[in-house]
């Protein structure tokens, strides 16, 4: 459904009144999302995944360069084909309640989004009544004004109206953020069923416990790379996890007892040359000179994929069962534009792999 590879996004920008300097927060998103299949993508605040949602539905500001390769369907997402799809075949969840119009009736604004999908105008309607009644909001709520809404309510007016559609691909941003614990458990139920149901919902969130009930595969960010991508039934297991970062986020959380804690900085690189590797290159107390100049390949082992130059030597301390293989595919053809200052060459594979699809 959605692949994925050597996301790079930078932003121009200007740091003193006549001098213009570069960010670069994400460098290197690699996954693959089939039909059918819920993926959360975790992380750090600033770890890439929201604005891996804008460069995929083209939400990005003018002043942002990317490099990488896109597809939906097979086909490259290019800008013109992102403005046909965006609305039809690709909705957003947007982790911001300012989204919505704030002189306009939330109901009306639900409608428009389904008529914006193809639906007629009574089908629209009926839609919109059924997704109120969805996600627990009274049909007298469609007559409010977001500013008459708390944000919970606003939140699952959102979700109603990125829902309401046919489109088949679900871009999840923070959906559960403000709900209290029911309306969080319907929530993602009625993700769940989407799925089940053929569509791909991609969500991104900091409620990885709640997620990980309905998630199938699980994609962790850290400092713009994608570092490891593996199946959510072992996340958090003694032999689940390969890469440190991804260990260390579980064990943070409250649930246990923060027995881990994460020192590192999450930050855009200004200056590729003083820092072109790997993103856990500050915080892993076994880094040489390699983890800071080269970012590290997506390697596959038993369970999934992993981005680390130490990976061999990770898993042949743990005894974990399964070969790891590097990533040998050839370089393939550049689908959208090459930025040099990425720090990176630019590949496109001719099969899918990082989160292989037919996993």
């Amino acid at each position: 459904m959605l692949e994925v590879e050597q996301l790079a996004i930078a932003f121009d920008r200007y740091t003193t009144l006549l001098t213009r300097g570069r960010q670069q927060p994400v460098r290197s998103l690699d996954l693959c999302l089939a039909a059918g299949e819920i993926m959360a993508v975790v992380g750090e605040s600033g770890a890439g995944k929201s604005l891996l949602a804008h460069a995929v539905l083209g939400l990005l500001p003018g002043n942002a360069r990317v490099s990488g390769t896109m597809r939906f369907r097979g086909e490259a997402l290019t800008p013109k084909r992102i403005a046909h799809l965006r609305g039809k075949e690709i909705a957003l969840i947007p982790q911001a309640v300012s989204c919505l119009n704030p002189l306009w009736r939330v109901g009306g604004q639900v409608a428009r989004a389904a008529r914006l999908g193809g639906q007629r105008r009574d089908v629209a309607v009926a839609g919109t009544k059924a997704a109120f009644e969805r996600y627990g909001l009274q049909q007298a709520v469609r007559e409010l004004f977001p500013f008459q809404l708390s944000g919970g309510m606003a939140k699952r007016v959102l979700t109603a109206a990125a829902t309401v559609g046919k489109a088949s691909l679900i871009i999840a941003d923070e959906p559960t953020a403000g709900l209290d614990s029911e309306n969080r458990r319907k929530m993602l139920s009625f993700l769940r069923l989407m799925a089940d149901g053929g569509r791909s919902v991609l969500l991104i969130t900091h409620d990885l416990e709640t997620a990980l009930q309905v998630t199938d595969r699980v994609a962790v960010f850290h400092n713009g790379m994608t570092i490891e991508i593996l199946p959510g039934r072992v996340f958090g297991k003694t032999d689940g996890a390969r890469h440190p970062y991804t260990r260390l986020l579980f064990n943070a959380l409250p649930q246990n007892d923060f027995t881990a804690s994460i020192n590192g900085t999450t930050k855009g690189i200004e200056d590729n040359s003083c820092w072109r590797g790997c993103g856990f290159y500050h915080q892993s107390p076994s880094a040489d000179p390699a983890c800071k100049d080269q970012i590290p390949p997506m390697q596959k082992t038993a369970g999934g994929w992993v981005r680390c130059h130490k990976l061999e030597d990770e898993v042949s301390a743990e005894g974990a069962i399964g070969s790891v293989q590097a990533d040998t595919n050839t370089a393939g053809e550049q689908t959208l534009e090459s930025d040099p200052s990425s720090g990176h060459g630019l590949r496109a594979e001719p099969n899918p792999q990082p989160g292989d699809c037919h996993a």
